[in-house]
């Protein structure tokens, strides 16, 4: 452990369950590397991710927003180009777009598409896939409402999803953030995140919850303080 981060640990007792807005502010108060840290949190779920019917998978999207500038693009076609532009896509196109992809260009956060042009991103499958970016009409991601779709993303939409050991990782915001509204966005996800309780899952559905930024320890806090927030 290099010494920053052993200084930081030293400000979190690793025993404790703090309230949540005392565990954000600890994980404002150990991100001192020399960039402004993302404060992440991580829930981990008692599920089966094995199981169909205990699967995780949903958006949200954070008031707050998440701090970072989102670079989204656009696949469309006719009148659906502008409506694209118009939104704030940051490059809009069609083959030409697919091409440049396959040729190694990933400089993009987020891809949306209209329906009809899923048969030119299909073939991007391979690549966009194992990067989460591959357009997907559960999270809205393929759609005709490009500008709602556009807006959501830049507005600071997020997908979360369970990984294969039951757990989810999403940024809260950056430790330059206001404390509200760190605890704005945490609300806000774990809100969301409850409400996507799969119906297969008996007993205890959040089991651990920890707030931590970038480069520092995670700090645990109480669920059972988070699950008073939404009796």
């Amino acid at each position: 452990m290099s010494k920053r981060y052993e200084e930081a640990l030293e400000q979190v007792d690793l025993e404790k369950k703090y309230d949540i807005k005392p565990a954000l502010e600890l994980a404002k108060e150990t991100a001192t590397a020399n960039f402004d840290e993302t404060i992440e949190v991580s829930v981990r779920l008692g599920i089966d991710p094995g199981q169909n019917d205990q699967q995780v998978r949903d958006t949200v999207v954070l008031p707050e927003g998440t701090g970072k500038e989102v670079k989204v693009i656009a696949f469309a076609q006719g009148e659906k180009v502008k409506e694209a532009e118009q939104a704030g896509a940051d490059v809009v196109g069609g083959e030409e777009l697919a091409e440049r992809i396959q040729d190694g260009w990933m400089d993009f956060d987020a891809v949306v598409a209209t329906p009809d042009m899923m048969q030119v991103v299909g073939k991007l499958g391979p690549i966009l896939g194992p990067q989460g970016l591959m357009p997907n009409p559960k999270t809205g991601t393929v759609t005709f409402d490009l500008e709602r779709a556009i807006s959501d993303l830049k507005a600071g939409k997020i997908e979360y999803r369970a990984d294969k050991a039951g757990n989810v990782n999403v940024p809260l915001g950056k430790a330059s953030f206001e404390l509200d509204e760190l605890y704005n966005n945490f609300e806000t996800f774990t809100d969301a995140l409850i409400r996507s309780r799969p119906s297969g899952v008996k007993g205890r559905y959040i089991l651990n919850i920890a707030v931590s930024a970038t480069m520092g320890p995670g700090v645990k806090i109480d669920r059972d303080e988070v699950l008073k927030l939404f009796k």
